[in-house]
């Protein structure tokens, strides 16, 4: 199936919501003698269920007495939500001396559309998209899962706000993509309490950076969950067997390769010969030999691969499983920033390695309610590897960041360490819109 990217999504969303029927009190009116005009702003516009918009712009009004026009006149806004009749009022303020206002709307939970109007003018309108709040659980991360039906892994989850009968979509990353491309691999469905879970059987091994895509039926934009990853090897050959001393590592540790060799002659040595092949290498090549000792067993010299690789060895005639080795991105990441005033940005910054030039990079934020994280901006790996990412915040408070580059072809995906930045309220005329980039969802894949 072919992949489907969000943008179009979103472009469809909004055609929905701007055509929302408006009851007769919010439609728009003339201005008194056509002398007042209000604009809208509205950020972010992408947004995680339980996060907070910040909604400004400015009453202008022309001929005489514009000041007193402008200045205290009561604004109110107007919200129309997916699935409620028409539009409401929500929230009703003030401007200041020189027609500035603003709001900031709480929680809010399904994709919805807001308007303004003050001195008789309304202004045009302005949808949010909202993404539900998906965890996803599974085994512990760097757990080693084993193909075939005797290795089946259960993953389960939470959709909030609970959407029973949406479409739980079980997604891997592409192994050929710079980690913005992801493809189906199983189906699932919310069950009553915003609950999901789904059994899957994996088969081909490798690296395996898993998440859901909750399609919410309108009420919502698809919606991603966390990503798990994971290291899939074959089941064992009992006849010649294959393990890692440590998996996953991190780039620039080492590995030992090690296993046993059943054969019928007893203390006889065997040769042994470790063949290895990465991503995006065709075959296995030889890249060690040793013998086994008076047991059977073997091990070979320490090994440093620089990115994720299959390894197999042979002996005696046989073929062991395919372990798959993987290797973590180290990823170092600074803020520009602890504390700014709303409306200013925020510059995460720093380096992948080894090189990702063009791969893709996530700027995260904690969920409302705690815990999980959430993509709020995504961005690319520049050239010599190095990384910088401009996010624009409005919503005063504590929020926590943190920087994280997806598992690819090469490599396992790593996380910095938390930020917790403080933002401060500004007054109105400080906010400017927001930029096309400041907030963005990963690719949806093949659904």
């Amino acid at each position: 199936m072919r992949s489907i990217k969000l943008t179009s999504v979103l472009v469809c969303a909004a055609v929905l919501l701007a055509v929302a029927p408006v009851s007769a009190s919010a439609r728009k009116h003339p201005s008194p003698n056509g002398r007042c005009k209000v604009n809208i702003n509205l950020a972010p516009r992408v947004i995680t269920a339980g996060d907070s918009v910040v909604v400004f712009g400015r009453l202008r009004c022309h001929g005489r007495p514009a000041r007193s026009l402008i200045a205290g006149a009561t604004v109110q806004l107007l919200e129309h939500s997916f699935g409620a009749p028409g539009f409401g009022v929500v929230q009703t303020t003030s401007t200041d001396a020189r027609g500035f206002y603003e709001f900031t709307v709480s929680q809010v939970s399904t994709n919805s559309v807001f308007f303004v109007r003050s001195r008789g003018a309304a202004s045009g309108r302005r949808a949010v998209r909202v993404a539900d709040q998906v965890t996803l659980s599974g085994p512990p991360e760097g757990t080693q899962l084993l193909t075939g039906a005797a290795n089946k892994v259960t993953f389960t989850g939470t959709v909030t706000p609970a959407d029973v009968g949406a479409r739980v979509v079980l997604q891997r990353q592409n192994a050929a993509t710079g980690g913005d491309d992801w493809h189906r691999i199983d189906l699932g469905q919310v069950a009553a309490g915003g609950v999901f879970s789904i059994t899957h059987t994996f088969l081909v091994p490798g690296d395996a950076n898993i998440r859901v895509l909750v399609r919410s039926r309108g009420r919502n934009i698809p919606s991603p969950s966390n990503v798990l990853t994971y290291e899939i090897s074959q089941a064992q050959n009992p006849a010649l067997t294959i393990q890692a001393s440590a998996d996953p590592i991190s780039y620039g540790q080492s590995v030992t390769i090690s296993g046993m060799v059943l054969t019928g002659a007893k203390g006889a040595k065997v040769p042994v010969t470790l063949l290895a092949r990465t991503a995006r290498q065709r075959g296995f090549a030889p890249v060690a030999e040793v013998s086994t000792d008076a047991g059977g067993n073997y091990t070979f010299p320490a090994q440093l691969p620089i990115n994720s690789t299959f390894y197999k060895v042979k002996a005696a005639r046989k073929s062991s499983a395919v372990l798959y080795e993987g290797v973590k991105d180290v990823l170092t990441a600074q803020a520009s920033a602890t504390a700014v005033q709303a409306g200013q940005s925020v510059t995460f910054s720093g380096a992948v390695a080894p090189d990702h030039t063009g791969h893709v990079i996530y700027l995260e934020r904690q969920n409302a309610t705690g815990g999980d994280f959430h993509v709020v901006q995504v961005a690319r790996v520049k050239v010599g590897s190095a990384y910088s990412i401009v996010h624009t915040v409005y919503e005063p408070g504590v929020k926590v960041f943190r920087v994280k580059i997806p598992g690819g072809p090469e490599n396992e995906g790593a996380a910095s360490a938390p930020f917790t930045i403080t933002v401060t309220p500004a007054p109105a005329p400080a906010l400017l819109p927001e930029a096309p980039a400041n907030s963005t969802l990963p690719s949806e894949g093949s659904a």
